[in-house]
């Protein structure tokens, strides 16, 4: 269905936007109520002021407008929505706007434009044009239309509904029905308006952070990336109020954009440590490979940092893999209290933002740089229908990720004295901990293993271990530490921030209704887990009660069904489709007829305008491997065009590259070539010589160790005599022998100049038996002589016949 061409224009000023009730339905299902009503013919009053059954707070009836904003934008198009939590549904409703503490009598009390998306569905009311009614009175459990925005100066805006069901007339001044939003301020444009106020707390004190991330496929099913998902490294700081890593509004560092595009922190972290005067601890910790794993297989990261009175605000960022430039973080986080104290603990649920660097749209969208540089925002539901997080009704994102930020220490005079729990004066009455790992260099272990269960399964204190092995011991003289490592815990369900909380389980399943056709009741159970440690009682409620209806209409030839199913997804990519739902029949009709009851429903659903797609294309195709098996690599996907040609050119590309990233390629060591052996470390008798080489490369990412680098081995010169004289004697003698010996092998070369041969082999076996054959023989060099200038010193070889004989 297109959509109608027809828009209201309203005058500016606060506003209110409200769902009345429809005349034609009032008029319809109640007609005693008109009667009631004053004949004044105000503009619109006789809507406003329409009287009859109402039921105030009824909860099964809701007014949304996407996004769920708190502010509306000056000329912002928005969908409003009301719908009816099965069973309920509605016959009539009435869409109006009115500014805010006016009573809409006056043609100037009404603000904003709205637009009709489908003409079967809703009109605009011929006696008051301002209001939205339905097109024909029938039973429905949904509505949407668009209202976009007044223009600024306009001010607050309030969504009001009334519903219409037979006879009754459900409305709300508050609650469920009514929805207000006021002007967002210009200035604001996105930006986190949180001011820093000046700390006023006395010495320092000492965080853990704990990162938790819950993006996985079971919570962000829609093309989430199997292959290659992870968080990168966590860098942050803790900071004054003169320096920002990153803030709503603001503009990536080249440090923030190298976190955001490629996962480095090496970039952020160099900006960070320029800033010393301003930062107190550099915040980090290791990516996670893959980006979600249980806890009982892989401790979630956590990294210490310290606050004091200066820079008492922490900020961290870390890049959600792969994406553009996606990131999730906390920004100048206050830890100062106004009573001159040290926040006690932080849980922040996040949500992924947007650097503003890289266009993409998808986790796995081509490099696509925003020029200009874009302001960094928060992602929403509504930002392109191929992200991950699009939601055509505006829903907010689920939460991917969480924060923990608890108190562990604190050193030095406080200013307020009374420490905030029991917690608290443990902490500051142990050992304080060293903010750096004092493992020596020397000492090389493997990683810590995840943390063993506890040891009390009960709310009693118990203990958890983990565990390393000591791989290597570069220097017997320095002592390693402990290859264990302990922390205290309690049992799971169990807390201990409040004495006097008790823990539930989750909720049963309901119960079936209670009776098998009409509207009857329905149960759920749940218990308690643990019961409050300071002996006070749970008032948790354990069991919940709801209403519940079957069929509508009891008789010999109701059947009884099942409820409602979820909607099947649009049929459409784009402008008007249909989606179904469906239900199951659990019993036939005790008469044995058939079973009258629909088991499907079908309506429409409106998709993004279709001329935003400018030609028809097939699916982008899986990834391919990345080019290489580890380190930076490339990979591409392909999709087809499937529109015809004569329909226009089609300018969309059918090929995106991208770059990819694997693990960091192991390096092996690199050592030199050995040096010459060294002379005897002895003159005479038993002595060693040896030998070195240089390590060039260490070993990196799981590369080869090193092997050694020095070796040595035995040397005797002769046997150590104790008349030195004699000794010195045998030397000359030895010496001129040598001598003798160099004249001697000079003389005996003349036939070969400039070299010694040795004497000729036998002749080899004939080659034949008979024919002729030839046989070999050999002279070859036995020694070069030093002073020799001759270049025919070589091996001789000679020939002859053999076996001439006929055979």
């Amino acid at each position: 269905m297109r959509l109608s061409p027809v828009l209201l224009r309203l005058s500016r000023g606060p506003a209110l936007l409200a769902l009345a009730l429809p005349l034609a339905v009032a008029l319809a299902f109640s007609d005693e109520t008109l009667d009631k009503v004053p004949k004044s013919e105000g503009y619109c009053s006789r809507i406003l002021r329409v009287q009859g059954t109402r039921r105030e707070g009824y909860t099964e009836f809701s007014l949304r407008v996407e996004g769920d904003p708190d502010f509306y934008k000056p000329g912002t198009s928005y969908r409003v929505t009301l719908s009816a939590a099965p069973p309920s549904y509605f016959r009539g409703f009435t869409l109006i706007a009115l500014k805010e503490n006016r009573e809409g009598d006056k043609e100037e009390d009404h603000a904003g434009t709205f637009q009709i998306i489908d003409e079967e569905e809703t009109q605009f009311m011929s006696n008051c044009p301002v209001a939205v009614t339905e097109s024909t009175p029938r039973r429905r459990t949904r509505i949407q239309v668009f209202w976009i925005a007044p223009p600024a100066g306009t001010g607050c805006v309030i969504l009001k509904a009334s519903i219409v069901q037979k006879r009754i007339i459900y409305f709300q001044d508050e609650g469920s029905l009514t929805k207000k939003l006021c002007e967002q301020d210009s200035t604001f444009d996105g930006v986190t308006d949180k001011p820093i106020l000046d700390c006023c707390a006395c010495g320092t004190a000492k965080y853990r952070l704990t990162f938790y991330g819950n993006w996985s496929e079971k919570t962000h099913p829609k093309d989430y990336p199997r292959r290659a998902n992870h968080w990168s490294a966590i860098i942050g700081g803790s900071h004054s109020k003169n320096y920002v890593l990153w803030e709503y509004g603001g503009y990536a560092s080249e440090g923030v954009k190298q976190v955001a595009e490629l996962g480095s922190p090496v970039k952020m972290e160099e900006e960070i440590r320029q800033q010393s005067d301003e930062v107190l601890t550099v915040i980090k910790a290791k990516a996670q490979w893959p980006a979600w794993q249980p806890l009982n297989v892989r401790a979630a990261p956590s990294a210490e940092f310290s606050v004091d009175r200066t820079r008492h605000l922490m900020s961290f960022l870390t890049m959600m893999g792969p994406s553009p430039d996606w990131n999730v973080g906390l920004s100048a986080e206050d830890l100062c209290t106004k009573e001159c104290g040290w926040v006690q603990k932080v849980v922040q649920d996040l949500i992924p933002w947007d650097a503003g660097t890289d266009s993409g749209v998808t986790y796995e969208s081509p490099n696509k740089p925003t020029i200009p540089q874009e302001k960094i925002r928060p992602l929403t539901s509504l930002d392109h229908p191929q992200s991950p997080f699009y939601d055509p009704e505006g829903g907010s994102i689920t939460q991917v990720a969480r924060v923990v930020i608890e108190r562990i220490a604190r050193k030095g005079e406080q200013c307020n004295i009374v420490p905030d729990n029991v917690d608290d004066i443990v902490a500051d009455l142990a050992p304080e901990e060293k903010d750096e790992d004092d493992t020596p260099e020397t000492c090389i272990y493997s990683n810590w293993s995840p943390w063993s269960a506890c040891s009390s399964s009960t709310c009693d204190k118990g203990k958890r271990m983990r565990q390393r092995m000591l791989k290597a011991q570069l220097d017997l003289s320095v002592p390693c530490p402990d290859t264990q490592d302990f922390q205290p815990c309690m049992g799971p369900g169990c807390s201990d921030e409040d004495g006097s909380t008790c823990t539930m389980s989750e909720w049963i399943t309901w119960s079936p209704c209670s009776i098998s056709c009409g509207t009857g009741t329905r149960s759920r159970e749940r218990y308690v887990k643990q019961f409050p440690e300071d002996g006070s009682v749970c008032t948790l409620p354990t069991e919940e009660t709801e209403k519940c209806t079957v069929n509508e209409e009891c008789s010999p030839s109701s059947c009884l069904t099942t409820e409602w199913g979820e909607w099947d997804e649009c049929s459409a990519t784009c402008g008007m489709g249909m989606k179904k739902r469906h239900r199951m029949v659990k019993m036939s009709p005790a008469d044995g007829s058939m079973c009258k009851a629909e088991t499907s429903q079908a309506e429409k659903c409106m998709m993004p305008e279709c001329h935003t797609i400018p030609c028809l294309l097939s699916l982008w195709s899986e990834w391919s491997d990345c080019s290489v098996t580890c380190g930076k690599g490339m990979r591409t996907r392909q999709r087809m065009l499937k529109s015809l040609a004569e329909l226009g050119d089609c300018n969309e590309e059918l090929e995106q590259v991208e770059k990819c990233m694997l693990p960091e390629c192991p390096i092996d060591c690199e050592l030199t070539e050995w040096s010459q052996w060294s002379e005897c470390n002895k003159s005479c008798g038993k002595g060693h010589m040896i030998r070195t080489r240089m390590i060039q490369m260490e070993p990196q990412f799981g590369g080869t160790p090193c092997p050694e680098t020095v070796q040595r081995k035995k040397c005797r010169i002769r046997k150590c005599l104790r008349n030195p004289s004699i000794q010195n004697l045998r030397w000359r003698e030895a010496r001129e022998s040598r001598r003798s010996e160099q004249l001697r092998e000079e003389s005996d070369g003349d036939q070969f100049p400039g070299c010694r041969m040795r004497p000729w082999t036998a002749w080899s076996e004939c080659t034949k038996l008979c024919g002729g054959g030839i046989q070999e023989r050999y002279m070859t060099v036995k020694k070069r002589f030093k002073s020799s200038q001759f270049t025919s010193c070589k091996d001789k070889k000679e020939i002859r016949a053999c076996n001439v004989h006929p055979c």
